[in-house]
């Protein structure tokens, strides 16, 4: 029971989906075209219907099954979703030349969706064509000084539409209008990290019922987390951390550490001759990314093979994983990650991924349930290729340890400066630069590192952090005179999206 939301194509589609969990509603995504068959199999309270880049009077838009709309189920349309109601129930939507994109406010607001809102709302705007004019008995329930018809209803308000982007922060009583919805269709509000706790542990019992099952850790919460659930869903497993070789500085020793006393069965494999060679001459991020899962699954064949037989090999993929490896319908592939767009097709194991629709926050408060330690529970994260994906071009041994020492520097400054905490991911990324410098009296031609932090929520979207100038500069100070290599260091201050958070 919850919400289905039927994917047109929008850049914000899962970002719809992470709202309304945030609304404590189970959500799921499915292809716009999907069947109604599919979509009541979900047994969903209410639909919605995202925004799209096609318009709805072009050849070929997509559209939902007719049949959805004679379900009986109740329909929040989101920019090209409200317009397919619209267009549905014989209303009119063209090219007006009122193109909005942006920041955008309300001159009227009415109606459940508003219920105690004022009428000015600020709301984000992104559409190129308008609702000209309402199907039969329909009502408009907001405007804009250059639009009549930003939000609209049918009589029984059982069908609402909106122009404007409620999901997005830069509508920041979206949420209110979110729930205004959920509230309307009745709703249940059940989804908690409790419930997402018994719920996945029902479903990993059930997939794998007497199997044996392989589970590769990384030390950070998704992998940890996804070990202690399978301890707790009573899985006969291993778990397997592989040093390959791409590791930070103490890492190893650190993971072993922290996970030991947790009671997991784990074995350490230190690979990293394996991979360091497999990666000799590789350049290309994507190929990079291919190299390494195609490693990683012959260690855990390896391991397999002596302490085997097992049915599944169980990785703590997470849905933004799968929304970046186009795992999704639908979706573009933004990069391969090593643990989804990175296997290879002959696996040799059926592949279990728990998490696979969770967000990082959603595993974070499972991981809390589990008894994971704040130590890792609230550890940054940190990406399945390791330093490889922090090295643009080839990885060598030399490359490894300029990256390795920077990031170990710029990590140690913000625990000191007590900053740590406040962003979500930190980095350093040596770059195929050189630039020209003085040490001395001498002329250095040295590296270029590039610094990275930001805040987010959900990795979907992250900000670049306001780190404190002094934090910078004491980070950038240590590491041109801690590491001779480097002589110069600079600070990315790009956001996700265009960004993704890492460089590869």
């Amino acid at each position: 029971m919850g919400v289905v939301i039927l994917d047109f194509g929008s850049q914000y589609t899962r970002l719809i989906a992470r709202r309304v969990r945030e609304l404590a509603v189970y959500s799921v995504i499915l292809p716009g075209t999907a069947p109604l068959e599919r979509i009541l199999a979900e047994k969903p309270q209410a639909v919605i219907l995202s925004g799209g880049p096609r318009m709805v009077f072009e050849p070929g838009g997509p559209k939902p099954d007719p049949r959805l709309y004679d379900a009986g189920l109740p329909l929040l349309g989101i920019c090209y979703g409200m317009q397919l109601l619209v267009q549905r129930f014989g209303g009119e939507v063209r090219d007006a030349g009122n193109r909005s994109y942006g920041a955008d406010q309300l001159v009227r607001a009415e109606g459940s969706l508003f219920r105690g809102l004022p009428n000015d709302l600020a709301v984000w705007m992104s559409h190129s064509t308008s609702v000209v004019k309402l199907p039969p008995g329909w009502r408009s329930l907001a405007a804009t000084a250059g639009n009549p018809h930003v939000a609209v209803s049918s009589p029984d308000e059982r069908l609402l539409g909106v122009q404007f982007h409620p999901e997005v922060a830069h509508t920041p009583r979206g949420m209110t209008i979110l729930d205004r919805f959920l509230d309307a269709a009745g709703v249940s509000r059940d989804w908690t990290a409790e419930a997402s706790l018994e719920h996945t542990l029902a479903d990993v019992r059930e997939r794998v019922r007497t199997g044996r099952v392989l589970v590769g850790v990384s030390g950070g919460v998704d992998s940890s987390a996804l070990a202690l659930l399978l301890a707790r869903a009573g899985v006969d497993h291993l778990a397997v951390f592989v040093d390959h070789g791409l590791l930070r500085d103490g890492e190893r020793g650190e993971v072993e550490a922290a996970l030991r006393p947790l009671g997991l069965g784990l074995e350490i494999v230190d690979a990293s001759v394996r991979f360091l060679s497999a990666l000799r001459g590789v350049e290309d991020p994507e190929e990079k990314r291919r190299v390494i899962g195609r490693e990683f699954v012959h260690v855990f064949r390896d391991v397999a093979r002596v302490r085997g037989p097992f049915r599944f090999l169980a990785q703590g993929t997470l849905y933004p994983d799968v929304i970046e490896s186009a795992g999704g319908e639908g979706t573009a592939n933004i990069k391969s990650h090593h643990n989804v767009g990175g296997l290879p097709a002959e696996l040799g194991f059926e592949l279990l991924e728990p998490f696979r629709t969770l967000f990082k926050d959603e595993v974070r408060e499972v991981a809390r349930l589990l008894g994971l330690p704040d130590s890792v529970r609230l550890r940054h994260p940190f990406p399945g290729p390791g330093l490889a994906v922090r090295i643009l071009g080839e990885v060598t041994a030399e490359r490894l340890d300029i990256v390795r020492k920077a990031d170990a520097i710029f990590i140690d400054t913000l625990r000191r400066r007590g900053v740590y905490d406040e962003v979500w991911q930190a980095l350093a990324v040596l770059t195929p630069i050189r630039s020209v410098g003085v040490a001395g009296d001498e002329r250095r031609y040295g590296h270029v590192v590039a610094l990275r932090a930001v805040t987010s929520v959900d990795a979907m979207t992250a900000d670049w952090a306001r780190l404190p100038h002094d934090v910078l500069d004491e980070a950038a100070q240590r590491i041109t005179r801690e590491i001779p290599a480097v002589g110069r260091v600079v600070y990315d201050i790009t956001s996700k999206p265009p960004a993704t958070i890492e460089w590869e």
